[in-house]
């Protein structure tokens, strides 16, 4: 049987990934043969949750230099990697895929769609999309909640991270600043405290006053998360959140 034209196109393709966040895309889309490398925070295991995969690719400092060692067809950035960076890769022949920072769950969805056509394959993307449609398709009613980061940080109703919590069926207190103070907590406590789990043996001011004796008393209910894919709010965080469905 004859190989088609876009399946040898797509056998060609070796991405290198330059950023924490375009690895996700990457090792998620990708056929195995098409990782060139990864960024080297891929492989952390308190960094990525993909880390068992990333450390089978070579890894890559994020930057064009550190790549090319690996020979790419196609570099995947986030941000860019500056203009010379560009302009060197232009000159070797390299194509770039530059994702934008996504501030909406649609922008997620279109840079995987973006990936995976590439990739040499835009149906690549459709079980993840079909995992999203299902989520939206069965809203909860939401819950009075606050999430809470390892470095004791909140986030901002109707941002990114609000938006997932949303699919949750966890609803963001807006706050007055960017975090939430013990004074709230003792005198209007939200009905869930979602604390992330980024980090969470390494000790810090933050950490410390998480364990302050007004948040454990707090008439709030802890639910932990996996705090790492909070970071770039991508494509992992759709196992997240049905996970967090699950528990709520």
């Amino acid at each position: 049987m004859p190989v088609s034209v876009s399946l040898l196109a797509a056998s060609a393709v070796r991405v290198a990934s330059l950023n924490l966040c375009t690895n996700e895309y990457l090792l998620l889309l990708a056929d195995p043969t098409q990782v060139a490398s990864v960024s080297r925070l891929s492989q952390d295991p308190a960094d990525s949750s993909l880390w068992r995969m990333a450390r089978r690719y070579s890894s890559n400092r994020g930057s064009l230099e550190g790549a090319l060692k690996d020979r790419p067809t196609l570099l995947l950035t986030m941000g860019g990697g500056g203009r010379a960076s560009g302009l060197i890769a232009r000159r070797m022949g390299l194509k770039t895929l530059d994702l934008s920072f996504p501030s909406t769950i649609d922008e997620v969805a279109s840079n995987m769609a973006s990936v995976a056509s590439a990739l040499g394959d835009p149906a690549r993307a459709r079980h993840w999309h079909r995992r999203l449609k299902m989520l939206r398709a069965q809203p909860l009613r939401p819950v009075d909640s606050v999430f809470v980061a390892a470095g004791g940080d909140s986030i901002a109703a109707g941002s990114l991270g609000a938006q997932w919590m949303a699919l949750a069926g966890f609803r963001q207190r807006p706050l007055p600043a960017a975090r939430l103070s013990l004074e709230t907590l003792a005198v209007r406590p939200p009905q869930i405290l979602i604390r992330s789990s980024y980090r969470r043996s390494e000790r810090s001011l933050a950490q410390t006053r998480l364990d302050h004796p007004l948040v454990r008393k707090a008439k709030s209910r802890t639910v932990w998360t996996d705090g790492r894919p909070w970071t770039c709010l991508g494509p992992l965080m759709v196992g997240e959140i049905e996970r967090l469905r699950r528990e709520r």
